[in-house]
């Protein structure tokens, strides 16, 4: 846990403090229009999937751009090199989240008469499926940029699990108070989107098990995509100031959630930035992510009790 620590005071010793400042007032000016008029609900209410995505596409790029601009307008960072392929990285960041925040046609599940069944498929196999897509794309583009090791943080080199598990320690109790409250229980646990299969079969909590499965997974989409890709994946581009850009980033794929679990995700996000850009490694982030969206699973089923 020292070493973390350490990792954050090196960190924002090196980093210029208008950079922090200013994408810290940007963050909060998003989360305030968000849950005033309500963003990303109002992108999702689109019935077209092709205008949704295109929406999706244009508010994370502007996010992105607004926070990478930043970075950038002070004299002292650093100029990014190897422009082309940084080009592509960026359009292509939030062309894939949007991608992955518009629902999906899936075969298998178009075949399926019984409404039920089909929409119990439709919820599990989304995040499996897009996870896959995420990992082949990206893993073409490593491949085609291999300037790392491993996978972009999918490695357990550098990884020591006891620091991460002291972190979980210390949010256990911040989930258990965050249980007590109506705005929590509102979303969580996110197994409530399946209760309505409850009478559909003798066997519910094995499905309930595949859904809490499939639930996990998505996370190994956001570590990876957050930590792995814009972080691990950009450093050889703009160095640590690639870290502010994908936590402001990381900040607005949370905004269908509790604003207290908003505004801390762009905390958490910066956290978990500085630590997988020291370790080169997204594993102990993984655990964590992991770890959380669980306990807040169980936290939601207790509160509502």
């Amino acid at each position: 846990m020292l070493i973390f620590l350490q990792y954050l005071k090196d960190y924002f010793r090196n980093i210029s403090f208008k950079s922090f400042l200013l994408t810290s007032l940007f963050v909060a000016f998003l989360v305030f229009l968000n849950y005033s008029i309500g963003i990303e609900n109002r992108i999702l209410k689109i019935s077209s999937r092709y205008i949704s995505l295109s929406l999706f596409f244009v508010f994370y790029l502007f996010v992105f751009g607004i926070a990478y601009l930043i970075q950038f307008g002070w004299k002292e960072q650093k100029s990014i090199q190897e422009k082309s392929w940084f080009l592509i990285f960026f359009l292509l960041a939030p062309f894939l989240f949007a991608l992955k925040m518009i629902h999906w046609n899936i075969p298998f599940v178009n075949t399926i008469s019984q409404p039920a069944w089909k929409k119990y498929w439709t919820i599990v196999l989304q995040l499996p499926v897009k996870l896959l897509f995420l990992l082949l794309i990206l893993y073409w583009l490593w491949k085609k940029n291999r300037h790392e090791n491993s996978f972009w943080g999918f490695t357990t080199k550098e990884f020591k699990p006891a620091p991460y598990l002291l972190i979980l320690l210390c949010m256990t109790p911040l989930i258990a108070f965050a249980s007590t409250k109506h705005d929590f229980l509102l979303v969580y646990p996110k197994l409530k989107n399946i209760y309505f299969f409850q009478g559909y079969t003798n066997h519910p909590w094995l499905w309930k098990l595949i859904y809490e499965i499939s639930y996990g997974l998505d996370f190994i989409s956001i570590e990876f995509f957050f930590r792995g890709f814009l972080v691990i994946g950009f450093l050889r581009f703009a160095g640590m100031s690639a870290i502010l850009p994908m936590a402001a980033f990381y900040c607005t794929v949370h905004f269908g959630k509790p604003l207290g679990e908003c505004i801390s995700s762009y905390f958490g996000g910066l956290a978990l930035g500085v630590i997988a850009s020291r370790t080169n490694t997204i594993i102990g982030g993984l655990m964590v992510h992991l770890g959380i969206a669980y306990l807040m699973e169980i936290g939601g089923w207790l509160g509502s009790l």
